[in-house]
């Protein structure tokens, strides 16, 4: 097979499913509000099951919805027989995918549910299926052209049910009115929690900042490098901002001056600041633009009156990319 034929399937697998996803507006109805309205008023957990393809799809949209503050977890229809039943309360909701809606392994999950009058609601693709005859909130899937070239594997229907469980998602995250400053909470990690955080989430302050007098002298700046390790020192004024001597700045001068040389001989004055609540993600582009490694953190009350300003952090490269920012 010539390799610009792979090209030429994958592309006709992706038109087709993208033709085929927009079925899901079809779905869009009354049983949709219904569906968002139960899991926006339940008091206790969203569980989410499946079987197969449809249990890994039911797996995502509750590690989603646990994402954006949702109570939720995953409970596997076959490991339920064996006692997991009881982590379901009356109090809960299930939501239960399955494309056929006639998978066997469901049936006694749908009698406990239903013997207990735990709310169900049922994604399938066929309105008469065991799923959706069991279920209090039917949401019928559009039939869909799968994408391989049998139409049998399991494609472009998993790719169906993971948008419908999306869609769910984001409009219970609308109405809650989730913010960045909320998925930040529940998300303090890796590069998504870093692209939320703010300067002065990670800054250093207190007594680790490298601060020093505008009258000290050069040997004294390099003992707050050598001690606070950031490779910089801020030279304060009143407490003002007054200067700012790196590492390299003393290292390189310090041969030809005195150590007893002041530092307003050497500082670089009005150095480069930045809001508190500037993006972590916009400092560390600074920082690259710059070719620097710390920037001096402000208050936004400083910024916006454009006076002299109080040093309230320090932000140094290495802060960022262990929050995962590159």
């Amino acid at each position: 097979m010539n390799r610009n034929q792979y090209i030429r399937l994958a592309k006709k697998a992706a038109d087709l499913q993208i033709k085929e996803l927009k079925k899901i507006k079809k779905i869009f109805n009354k049983n949709f509000i219904q569906a968002v309205d139960l899991i926006l008023n339940c008091k206790g957990k969203v569980i989410f099951a499946g079987i197969g393809k449809s249990g890994l799809i039911a797996r995502k949209i509750s590690a989603t919805f646990s994402s954006v503050g949702i109570p939720s977890f995953f409970c596997d229809p076959a490991q339920a027989l064996h006692g997991d039943m009881g982590q379901i309360e009356k109090k809960d909701i299930l939501i239960i995918f399955s494309y056929s809606g006639n998978t066997s392994e469901l049936t006694n999950m749908l009698k406990y549910a239903n013997r207990f009058r735990i709310k169900i609601i049922g994604v399938a693709s066929k309105s008469d299926s065991l799923l959706l005859k069991a279920s209090d909130i039917k949401l019928l899937l559009p039939i869909v052209k799968e994408s391989d070239l049998t139409g049998m594997v399991p494609t472009t229907s998993t790719s169906i049910t993971l948008l419908l469980g999306d869609c769910l998602a984001t409009t219970v995250m609308s109405k809650k009115r989730f913010s960045k400053e909320k998925f930040k909470i529940f998300h303090p990690g890796g590069n998504i929690g870093g692209k939320l955080l703010l300067a002065k989430d990670i800054m250093v302050t207190g007594d680790k900042l490298p601060i020093i007098n505008y009258n000290k002298s050069l040997g004294s700046a390099l003992q707050v490098i050598n001690k606070k390790k950031l490779g910089i020192v801020v030279v304060l004024k009143n407490k003002f901002i007054e200067g700012l001597v790196t590492d390299g700045d003393l290292r390189r001068e310090i041969k030809f001056l005195s150590k007893k040389t002041s530092l307003k001989k050497l500082m670089t004055k009005n150095p480069l600041t930045v809001n508190e609540n500037m993006p972590a993600s916009k400092a560390l582009a600074i920082m690259n633009e710059k070719k620097i490694t710390s920037l001096l953190i402000v208050s936004d009350t400083d910024v916006k009156k454009k006076s002299r300003t109080k040093l309230k952090g320090i932000i140094h490269i290495h802060l960022l990319l262990k929050y995962g920012l590159r």
